[in-house]
């Protein structure tokens, strides 16, 4: 999980309250009592699938590797929270580099790149290891620090969720030329990182689509071969080495709210760059029972 480097603060204690509906953020009563949680975690598990940066081999026969990983988070409703983390064994990327792959060998070792770069890579899987993280109390959006009432407090309305993470970004002391990527970056962790409402969830699609450099990419399927509707996000930038651009694609299930697969590419004057270019599959998000473990082999 990914976390703001600005100082952490509850928006609460600016004077910016959560509540329901369109009247969040505007003085409105008190809402409701939340809906107690569905179990006894809120719990997601992540296959990340990235190319290596480096190549391998030889110099006349190179080869790219893909390392592969799965990623379980789990938060209690008092926002305590573990990770579960285990290598999945390295590969090579493409039927091609197969071909170069058993050419050297079929090494099931790598200590070193062709560039001499030192590495310690693995064709087997990891024992893996599952940590409580220490002094977590809260569940974390946009740099602020939520409680699980405040989570299910979350603005449902899509403008209004907006403005809510705007705010938060202020508070996180975000440059105004900066608050739309911090929005648009915010927006897809509603739908897999907490256990926030279908509602608020269902608003974070919402608004995700309406903003800048953000696009609807017609009904896709991930690669566990699920089906949901694709939302394409692309960011560029020039500077004095040429132009650079990622592309991050995202699948939603539309029915549950949920977000199925992230995929990053990035590329500088045309070229992709290895090492940050990788398929994020969301395999499990909701409420569970299941005690932390050790992830099992998928």
């Amino acid at each position: 999980m990914k976390f703001a480097t600005a100082p952490i603060r509850r928006l609460s204690s600016l004077g910016i309250g959560l509540a329901v509906g369109a009247t969040a953020l505007m003085g409105a009563p008190a809402a409701a009592a939340a809906a107690p949680p569905e179990g006894a975690y809120w719990h997601s598990r992540a296959l990340m699938t990235t190319t290596h940066a480096w190549r391998f081999g030889s110099r006349s026969d190179p080869y790219s590797l893909v390392q592969r990983r799965v990623t379980d988070y789990w938060n209690a409703p008092d926002g305590r929270m573990w990770i579960g983390f285990r290598e999945l064994g390295t590969l090579p990327r493409s039927a091609a580099d197969k071909k170069a792959w058993r050419r050297d060998g079929s090494p099931s070792r790598w200590s070193e790149s062709i560039d001499g770069k030192t590495v310690k890579l693995s064709t087997e899987p990891a024992k893996g290891s599952v940590t409580p993280v220490r002094n977590e109390n809260s569940f974390r959006l946009a740099g602020q620090r939520l409680t699980y009432d405040e989570v299910q407090r979350l603005p449902a309305d899509p403008d209004i969720l907006k403005d809510w993470l705007k705010r938060a970004g202020k508070v996180s002391r975000v440059p105004d030329g900066a608050i739309d990527g911090w929005v648009t970056s915010s927006l897809p962790e509603i739908l897999h990182s907490i256990p926030a409402p279908k509602e608020v969830r269902s608003a974070a699609y919402q608004a995700l689509l309406t903003m800048p450099g953000v696009r609807a990419g017609g009904n896709a399927k991930d690669t566990l071969g699920r089906s949901g509707a694709a939302v394409v996000i692309d960011r560029t930038s020039k500077g004095k080495s040429g132009t650079s651009s990622a592309e991050i694609r995202l699948i939603v299930d539309t029915g549950t709210m949920v977000l199925l697969s992230r995929d990053q590419t990035v590329t500088h004057n045309g070229k992709t760059i290895a090492g940050k270019t990788h398929n994020e599959t969301l395999v499990k998000v909701g409420w569970t029972n299941s005690q932390p473990a050790v992830p099992a082999l998928p």
